[in-house]
């Protein structure tokens, strides 16, 4: 449960610029989709696909590390990291069991598979994508436990994209169709006031003993 005070009296500290833009930003984010990478090789890869995510507005970044475990290229997300939740797991399975708990259909992207071309893509379902290894793709394990495999629409000789373009193209997609929409994709309010405070804890120097001069005011 969010301190409604403890927020408001947080929110003094920040400059007016710094407010309105935590206010519009939370505005356009979204938990209807979220991405996940399966075992990403190279590290701008990853801190890439999150850097596209804080851009179209998607709250949340999945990591999957069964083989490959990276720290975040700072200047490659250029501070994305900072506003976009990362949800790292050891293994496939469970990654795939916990999205699937929080109602996401698992959207296998591969140019391999003509299942949906993400021109025809139904944006009113609960989506996670998945992107996998520079080379070898997508894993058998998640290809099995698909809901959907998805593509993009290519017309030259080349048969697949980098996956931080990939990523970017099929967000950059997606997220505008549903902005169109009366579709209710946004944040509750109570995960905007819990985002906003994470946010002004990342921002304002002296986080702690601020909230402790409050509540020993209190």
């Amino acid at each position: 449960m969010i301190d409604i005070a403890l927020l408001d009296y947080l929110e003094t500290y920040l400059t007016e610029n710094r407010r309105t833009r935590f206010n519009e930003v939370l505005s356009k984010r979204t938990k209807h989709f979220t991405v996940a990478t399966e075992d990403v090789y190279q590290l701008h890869n990853t801190s890439a696909v999150i850097r596209s995510c804080d851009v179209f507005g998607i709250q949340e970044v999945n990591i999957i590390e069964e083989q490959n475990t990276k720290r975040i290229d700072r200047e490659i997300a250029m501070g994305a990291q900072k506003w976009v939740d990362l949800n790292r797991y050891h293994s496939v399975r469970d990654c795939i069991e916990d999205l699937k708990e929080k109602g996401y259909q698992i959207v296998a992207t591969t140019p391999h598979t003509n299942d949906c071309s993400l021109n025809d893509f139904d944006i009113t379902k609960k989506s996670c994508f998945f992107f996998g290894r520079e080379t070898e793709g997508l894993s058998d394990e998640v290809l099995e436990s698909a809901d959907c495999y998805l593509k993009i629409p290519m017309a030259g000789f080349t048969e697949s994209l980098n996956i931080s373009v990939s990523a970017a193209i099929i967000l950059q997609h997606v997220t505008s169709k549903l902005k169109q929409t009366d579709f209710n994709w946004r944040l509750s309010v109570t995960e905007i006031q819990e985002k906003k405070l994470d946010w002004i804890a990342k921002t304002i120097k002296s986080y702690d003993k601020i909230v402790a001069r409050f509540y020993n005011k209190s």
